[in-house]
């Protein structure tokens, strides 16, 4: 609601779309969550850094540690992997009892 980027936060919800990969640089997981708020975010896991959340399935219930980034269709979160060079905070995905990170 108040269009703030860079934030880290946490987000949980369900699987409500999954998309193609982006493989335009570095190669992502794409999805939508739908938060009990209605809210959607896109979520850009990066599968280069972090392992694929293969397992993903329409409908299922999962959380997420990553920054969010604002645009007008419900804005994304990404970093929700480990950062190799330590400059930035660690995000995760947990879903069935697994993190990715």
């Amino acid at each position: 609601k108040s269009r703030r980027s860079g934030q880290v936060l946490e987000f949980s919800g369900v699987v409500d779309r999954l998309l193609a990969d982006d493989d335009d640089g570095s190669r992502h997981q794409r999805f939508i969550v739908r938060g009990s708020d209605g809210m959607t975010v896109l979520i850009s896991h990066n599968i280069d850094l972090a392992p694929r959340v293969d397992a993903l399935r329409l409908g299922d219930s999962i959380v997420i540690r990553g920054e969010y980034e604002w645009n007008d269709r419900g804005g994304l979160i990404h970093w929700t992997h480990h950062d190799p060079r330590g400059l930035h905070e660690a995000g995760w995905i947990r879903h069935e009892g697994r993190e990715y990170q």
